[in-house]
């Protein structure tokens, strides 16, 4: 295959999935501690094994009590759905670990007004957007991540019986001349109860597939070439099979490989921290330039010091055939866009507790919301990007 006739696959999990339990409980934590103080500083890491959790990690701001933690802990893993005999909301062990943030940290974002100025780290951001789906992402992890939000939404409605929280997939797509022409398989594995045998899981799962991906993608997919829990059963999942930890699913997270990423996870962490609010800029920025036509694709990388307010470089990659705007690109950013992280978090809303729901089903080709949530995804800048 040449470079613009490939495959590419990208996969998605479950909220339940071990990680993303971690996920889910950290950027819990992040929203307590901002719904009380939006200039709180939270860094949360959840560990999550067979009937038991653990907190740690670093917060300054509000004092909130272990206890009043750990109950919120109980409501993720209930609303998740876990009642299982290996982990569950009632029984399950959970410890807090939670310190007083670093004076040294501190030192490097903080002003006189205790409003930071610097980047709360140095590390580098990506953003990417594409024109391949109404949501202007990759279409591979867009798919995968809608066939699960979907089986999850009827799991908790009662309409997926014996269907458990925890779930991956995986979409492969052949791209002729650069774009995404048909689905060639799909891979998806779900927990499921003792009491149905494989067939019945594959029948309970299959309706998805139609639900989530345009026929034009799929009616040339072969029922061969659909693999529902390969291995055979799957019954034994969540953080009972398999720990968890915050922060191990950046890719499923962001552009499911079709993007590079920085490195840093967003769960967990307070819009202080670049590693999320960056890349959720630079989301914005890219996304902006793609929906308003300048160009079919468009990464965008920042790069930060601790301790240091503006960002080191700003680097744009558009698609082949729309390269000569780069320069153009740029500079709009450059001359529009106050990128501090200060100026980043007013410009997006961020010090609200709008991130629980980010945890799971990626952080990008979301429906922005009017309480803030998904800011990110607005299309609110296209006349800025008109050339």
């Amino acid at each position: 295959m040449t470079d613009k006739n490939y495959l590419f696959t990208s996969e998605s999990v479950s909220e339940g999935h071990p990680d993303k339990v971690c996920d889910r409980i950290s950027d819990m934590v992040v929203d307590t501690y901002l719904s009380q103080e939006p200039y709180a500083r939270v860094a949360c890491e959840t560990l999550a094994t067979t009937n038991k959790v653990v907190l740690a990690g670093e917060t300054r701001g509000p004092k909130i009590r272990n206890e009043e933690l750990i109950d919120k802990v109980r409501n993720c893993i209930k609303d998740i759905g876990y009642d299982q005999e290996g982990f569950s909301w009632k029984t399950a062990n959970i410890e807090s670990f939670l310190h007083d943030q670093s004076t040294d940290i501190a030192m490097g974002v903080d002003s006189k007004d205790n409003k930071d100025e610097g980047a709360g780290d140095q590390g580098i951001m990506f953003g990417y957007a594409c024109n391949e789906t109404k949501a202007l992402m990759p279409a591979p992890i867009h798919f995968s991540h809608k066939i699960l939000k979907l089986m999850a939404d009827d799991r908790k409605k009662g309409n997926l019986d014996g269907i458990e929280p925890d779930s991956k997939s995986q979409v492969s797509m052949l791209y002729e001349n650069g774009k995404p022409k048909k689905v060639t398989s799909i891979v998806i594995s779900s927990q499921h109860s003792k009491d149905l045998n494989q067939e019945q899981v594959k029948s309970l799962i299959m309706p998805y597939i139609k639900k989530s991906i345009p026929d034009n993608f799929i009616k040339e997919l072969n029922e061969k070439d659909i693999y529902i829990n390969p291995t055979g059963q799957f019954i034994i999942g969540g953080p009972d099979g398999d720990t968890g930890l915050t922060g191990r699913k950046i890719i499923v997270d962001t552009y499911g490989g079709s993007a590079p990423h920085g490195g840093g996870a967003f769960s967990g962490k307070d819009p202080t921290k670049v590693d999320r609010s960056a890349a959720y800029v630079a989301r914005y920025l890219a996304k902006n330039v793609v929906a308003a036509g300048l160009a079919d694709k468009c990464l965008i990388q920042l790069a930060y010091a601790i301790g240091v307010s503006k960002p080191l470089s700003i680097y744009v990659k558009l698609s082949e055939k729309d390269k000569e705007k780069t320069d153009d690109v740029k500079k709009i950013i450059e001359q529009n866009f106050d990128l501090s992280p200060r100026g980043i978090r007013e410009l997006l809303g961020l010090n609200k507790p709008i991130y629980e729901v980010t945890s799971a089903y990626g952080h990008f080709g979301r429906e922005p919301k009017e309480n803030g949530q998904f800011s990110w995804e607005k299309t609110d800048k296209l006349d800025i990007f008109k050339l």
